[in-house]
């Protein structure tokens, strides 16, 4: 049976973000959702010997920012090498920092990027590609978007032909359970809970930070510390 998560792009997600694409079959990055400002679609959280800090992609927002994920265009290319210099000024003494910077460093130092959509979707790719996550990776825009926020998620499985829908718990509040039941579409919701610690920088641990933390922490081990990931097999 077939499993698909919808979810908005987010930049440089925490592990649970990761775990949950591991978790389905196809994974669709929902960017003509709405943007919304001080949310994970353009900052993210990082460890620093001062507590747990925001680094934030500066974007470009039309009025009062009616514009989808989609449409946001980020705003000048200088917070690459300040985000870059700011990720080696707190990892670099971590575990597996080298070897985990000579992955990521081009993604910060050799490319440019126009819009939000498209960032976040190269660096989801490269983590994937780095823990051997496979999950085909969509785009909501390759799909028809048709009825109200549950038709519309219904639809997009249908779609997909799959026929198990994975939705994050904070959707429990809005998700119309009866649309699935009526589409013959299982709803099942994922928990971030059980998630065990893992060797950390800079005091008491925090769980929500980026996947960065725990990959520049454990490197190719970080499988050890998710719910869903299988160690990768060389050869």
């Amino acid at each position: 049976m077939k499993s698909v998560a919808i979810v908005q792009s987010n930049y440089i997600p925490w592990k649970g973000y990761f775990d949950m694409i591991a978790a389905v079959d196809e994974f669709i990055l929902f960017d003509d959702m709405q943007y919304t400002r001080r949310d994970w679609r353009n900052r993210n959280q990082i460890k620093t010997p001062h507590g747990v800090k925001w680094i934030t992609v500066p974007v470009r927002v039309k009025g009062k920012y009616f514009q989808t994920i989609r449409e946001t265009l980020i705003d000048g290319n200088s917070w690459q090498q300040k985000h870059w210099k700011t990720l080696y000024a707190n990892y670099r003494r971590a575990s597996h920092f080298k070897q985990v910077a000579e992955y990521f460093e081009p993604y910060y130092t050799n490319r440019c990027y126009s819009n939000l959509s498209q960032l976040n979707r190269e660096l989801i790719h490269a983590v994937c590609a780095y823990l051997g996550i496979d999950t085909k990776i969509s785009d909501s825009s390759d799909y028809n978007l048709v009825g109200d926020k549950t038709e519309r998620l219904a639809n997009l499985c249908r779609q997909s032909e799959a026929r198990e829908y994975i939705s994050g718990p904070a959707a429990k509040g809005y998700i119309q359970k009866r649309i699935f039941q009526e589409n013959g579409i299982k709803l099942s919701w994922f928990s971030y809970e059980g998630y065990p610690e893992y060797p950390q920088l800079w005091g008491p641990f925090a769980h929500g930070v980026s996947i960065l933390d725990l990959l520049f922490n454990c490197g190719k081990n970080s499988f050890k510390f998710m719910k869903y990931l299988q160690p990768i097999i060389a050869g």
